[in-house]
């Protein structure tokens, strides 16, 4: 329903309901900010060559969406992000004051998703909690490399 009321309030143009579609799903998320988000799992890759490997702790509302494949997903991608980009953070408000850094490339949630380097890590998130219906937050990460 919310796809046709889109393609109305877009007179058919397909490329305008479909940004429509996306300000819903971040207004949703806006929304869900605030729950509590205790459920979750741990996400862990190993590069091939098997010197990086990073683990990401994911968060949810429920034990359900924990065991749901867009979960599951964005908590590899995650992983992936954290092993190919070595952020040191995993948001603004974690950053030191005085500190002489990017937080575009230093904060997880800041930076460009590898797979789709027009939207961000937050935006990844936001989107996928419009799929599942609950709060998702990235709790902490930690990558390693061999001779780091």
């Amino acid at each position: 329903m919310n796809c046709r009321n889109a393609l109305l309030e877009a007179k058919g143009d397909m490329e305008k309901a479909l940004q429509i579609l996306r300000q819903q799903g971040l207004l949703q998320a806006q929304k869900k900010a605030g729950r509590s988000a205790t459920e979750g799992m741990i996400e862990a890759y190993i590069h091939i060559g098997g010197h990086i490997g990073a683990m990401v702790e994911l968060n949810c509302e429920t034990d359900f969406v924990a065991r749901t494949d867009e979960f599951k997903e964005l908590a590899h991608h995650l992983t992936m992000q954290v092993a190919a980009t070595g952020p040191r953070f995993v948001s603004r408000e974690e950053v030191p004051e005085g500190a002489d850094i990017e937080p575009e490339t230093a904060c997880l949630l800041l930076q460009p998703y590898i797979k789709d380097p027009d939207k961000t890590v937050q935006d990844i998130i936001s989107e996928t909690i419009a799929k599942v219906g609950e709060n998702i937050k990235v709790n902490r990460f930690a990558r390693f490399e061999i001779g780091e």
